[in-house]
């Protein structure tokens, strides 16, 4: 029955809502690592993000206006990661907030020795579980062409939010078995103490050091190089890239190559 109304809707929405032929191609025009996708996958893609867009809120903050080409823009990034697999995984929240810089979250967590600590530092973007996706609207415009920025701000936060969907952001996103999760773990830890072990040594990494700040920023970081410079992660890390194929389903390398 949930499932019935679930297709239902989603017809629904598709049917009564869409998104102009200018803007879809002006947002796309605007993320490089789109090229590789068939006319098909873009179909596809251009589908979740009118769903997404009517289950999410996307709207400013401290006087920031969100335009519907930076809406689509950031859109479009969120959808990537789930293309081959389920709108649900971004359940649990509904809005996504845009800022017009960096911004100082200002939260404050206890430690394990009762220790609270505060944060004030500027940051870019954040994924709050069971909370908004937080994001600075030039930042996600900057880190748009992998090539300039060599990150991406969009598709990070909602890997973290992908992350999120069962617990903490850890690293090990929601996987079908026991058995799979296993082989995840096995693969994903022993490149994360490779990677951390070459930025303690202070060697240049072509991935970006702050993958190793913990499992779960290894994933989001992993995730950004995955989808916008797949070759890398097949060079860096031929393992973690068979592990994240099998699970968005997507296997870029395959399409830039």
């Amino acid at each position: 029955m949930f499932e019935a109304l679930r297709r239902y809707r989603r017809k629904r929405v598709l049917q009564t809502s869409a998104l102009p032929d200018a803007l879809w191609h002006e947002a796309c025009g605007a993320l490089p690592f789109l090229a590789i996708y068939s006319a098909d996958a873009l179909a596809r893609l251009r589908d979740l993000v009118v769903l997404f867009l009517d289950a999410k809120s996307i709207v400013g903050a401290q006087g920031h206006v969100v335009t519907p080409i930076q809406r689509t823009i950031i859109a479009i990034q969120a959808c990537v990661l789930v293309l081959n697999l389920d709108l649900a995984l971004y359940d649990g929240f509904e809005n996504v907030v845009v800022y017009p810089g960096e911004f100082v979250p200002g939260w404050e967590f206890e430690d394990e020795y009762g220790v609270v600590h505060r944060q004030d530092a500027p940051l870019a973007g954040e994924a709050m579980n069971r909370g908004p996706v937080i994001l600075s609207w030039p930042d996600v415009a900057d880190s748009a062409n992998w090539d300039a920025a060599q990150m991406n701000l969009v598709i990070h936060e909602f890997a973290h939010k992908i992350d999120m969907h069962d617990g903490d952001a850890n690293g090990c996103p929601p996987l079908p078995d026991d058995a799979t999760r296993r082989e995840w773990r096995r693969v994903m830890q022993r490149a994360y103490a490779d990677f951390t072990a070459r930025v303690d040594a202070d060697e240049d990494t072509a991935i970006d050091p702050y993958a190793a700040e913990s499992p779960g920023e290894f994933f989001a970081v992993l995730s950004e190089v995955f989808f916008a410079e797949p070759s890398l992660l097949v060079d860096e890390y031929p393992d973690v890239y068979r592990q994240f194929a099998g699970f968005y389903r997507q296997d870029p390398a395959a399409r830039t190559a």
